[in-house]
């Protein structure tokens, strides 16, 4: 049987880039953090479920909550990078991406024990005209990238970047690039890897996606945010529309969850590094 990865981009909801215009970084110390509560449920039932991930940490919450961090990596799942402060990439010059990436790994190694390998965009930003992100992430001794998102979107993807994960080959060297979950129909890719999609689709649009990666052989990527799982939570102001798109279907995350979990295995990124 394949197994597949479980990942988790660890953020609070006012980090979310929908949010953003309403939210920006001197508010965030204002504001509550509730990602370690939700982390600690989560933990228990990936325990109960006999599941591992990957969960991708911002910086900034991790400088904030080093217990939560400890407690992931205790659990034995891998901590990776979400970069620091989860600004888009491209939407500051190279040096700032470079130290966004070197300090989060730094942080993060510090807090878990362990070497960080693996990086996911906020809001899966590496796409065309970004590839230069790919020299920054392999200068810095990344292993593996999760931010290439193979789907048209307005804000984010690249349709033809490869389904399955692949090498990315560049003139400093190479990394692994390991993208989220798609499902094929009628010679198109959808978005079908969690967050969102997982709160909006049909159950059975998310499951045929990796049924799909199933037969090809190779482990479909999953995510979600802690927001996600945390239905009762205070809502940000925002306008409706931001609203709907980050609060709609929370109350079905869990139980949607425990569904997906007991129908699929699941592994971190690391362990399927060629």
């Amino acid at each position: 049987m394949v197994r597949h990865h479980f990942t988790i981009d660890v953020e609070e909801c006012f980090h979310a880039s929908a949010v953003g215009r309403w939210y920006p970084s001197s508010s965030w110390d204002d504001l509550p953090r509730r990602s370690p509560g939700v982390i600690d449920r989560l933990l228990e039932r990936l325990d109960v479920h006999g599941v591992r991930g990957t969960f991708f940490v911002l910086g900034w919450l991790a400088r904030r909550e080093p217990q939560m961090v400890r407690a992931i990596a205790d659990a034995g799942h891998e901590i990776a990078s979400h970069g620091w402060n989860h600004k888009k990439v491209g939407t500051e010059d190279v040096e700032a991406f470079r130290r966004s990436v070197r300090e989060s790994k730094e942080e993060l190694e510090q807090l878990s024990g362990e070497r960080v390998e693996g990086f996911r965009a906020p809001s899966f930003s590496i796409g065309p005209g970004r590839e230069w992100a790919f020299d920054i992430l392999i200068e810095e001794g990344y292993s593996y990238d999760s931010s290439v998102f193979p789907v048209y979107h307005p804000s984010y993807g690249d349709p033809d970047a490869p389904r399955d994960p692949y090498q990315v080959t560049r003139e400093g060297g190479a990394l692994f690039e390991v993208p989220p979950c798609t499902l094929r129909l009628l010679g198109k890719n959808f978005a079908a890897a969690g967050g969102a999609y997982f709160r909006f689709f049909p159950y059975s649009f998310i499951r045929a996606a990796f049924r799909q990666a199933a037969r090809r052989k190779v482990p479909g990527t999953f995510y979600l945010h802690p927001w996600e799982l945390d239905p009762d939570q205070p809502q940000l102001v925002v306008p409706p529309r931001v609203r709907l798109r980050t609060y709609a279907g929370g109350r079905r995350s869990w139980p949607r969850l425990d569904r997906f979990l007991d129908e699929f295995e699941f592994i971190p990124i690391r362990e399927t590094l060629p």
